[in-house]
């Protein structure tokens, strides 16, 4: 069941998803989702691999046919006016596809004529001051660091002023640095206006969004802002440090039923009894020799609260 947290009631819907569905053979990639994007905002669809984010973005950009359900971008059905929503959306895809001989330069103005879009010189000057590209626009593509294709694959997706951007997992594989940057651009991109939908795995990315889908199996499972998704989970995460965490781990799991989370030198209990909670394993340790050496009650984090809901939802 997804849990569903309404706002933007005064924005206008961008994008609309009415019970969509695909399978692949006797895979489901998506399993009857339904999704309200607003315009203006930037929206986080996350979740791990295989949970459906690929092939919901290339639904929204009309490059796969859903089984089932309707969408419609600015009131308008995807399933007729294909080619008109398509020149009003930029998409950048989780593959580099620019032409690596081309220079900077050459695949942006590539993109403009694909678009049919005149008199590009001074948009194209704007998007490489924006993705600070300037100085590097006679580089041949190949020749460019990981988070610089992908800031020029952002700029051939922007040469036609679209008002929407799909952004599928455009961080994904880029250094520290290069994200940071990028983000930095996604900001100055809504400030202008651009409702941009993006997928990730990152779960700190999505802190950034205005709201958020935790997306798995093909299902959204939660959908809220990135607050409001963590506070609806009423409990809190207990976390105990101990010596063989994942041994520990799974005895609690296999002997107290309780669900844990294994995290470096610790182990993440999400719980509404975080006091009653801990005297339990405390009680259960000590039966074979073993003693918790620390613990703290903390507020959940989005990966606590994405790993409880899936835990819950498919055991």
């Amino acid at each position: 069941m997804t849990m569903l947290i309404q706002n933007n009631k005064e924005s206008l819907p961008a994008i609309t998803i009415d019970g969509i569905s695909k399978t692949f053979g006797e895979t489901v990639a998506i399993k009857s989702l339904s999704l309200t994007l607003f315009k203006g905002e930037m929206f986080g669809l996350v979740g791990p691999d295989g949970a459906g984010k690929t092939t919901t973005m290339r639904i929204l950009c009309a490059l796969t046919k859903p089984e089932a359900g309707n969408i419609t971008i600015f009131g308008k059905p995807i399933s007729t006016a294909k080619r008109e929503i398509q020149n009003g959306v930029g998409y950048l895809s989780q593959k580099f596809s620019l032409y690596g001989d081309l220079t900077v330069d050459e695949n942006i103005e590539f993109f403009a004529r694909i678009h049919q879009v005149k008199n590009f010189e001074k948009r194209r000057d704007e998007l490489l001051e924006l993705m600070r590209l300037i100085k590097f626009r006679d580089r041949a593509a190949e020749k460019l660091s990981g988070g610089m294709k992908q800031k020029l694959a952002l700029a051939c997706s922007l040469i036609h002023k679209p008002e929407i951007l799909f952004l599928d997992e455009p961080t994904t594989g880029v250094d520290p640095v290069s994200r940071r940057d990028f983000w930095k651009i996604l900001s100055t991109l809504q400030r202008d206006g651009i409702t941009i939908l993006l997928t990730t795995p990152y779960l700190d990315e999505a802190e950034r969004c205005n709201r958020i889908g935790l997306m798995n199996q093909g299902e959204l499972i939660a959908v809220g802002t990135p607050a409001e998704v963590k506070n609806s989970v009423k409990m809190s995460v207990l976390e105990i440090y101990i010596e063989n965490v994942r041994k520990i781990s799974k005895f609690i799991q296999e002997n107290l039923n309780i669900e844990s989370q294994a995290f470096g030198d610790r182990i993440a209990i999400v719980t509404d009894h975080p006091e009653e909670t801990l005297g339990r394993i405390e009680k259960a340790l000590n039966n074979i020799g073993l003693k918790v050496t620390e613990h703290r009650i903390k507020p959940p984090s989005l990966e606590n609260i994405f790993i409880h809901l899936v835990s819950n939802n498919y055991r």
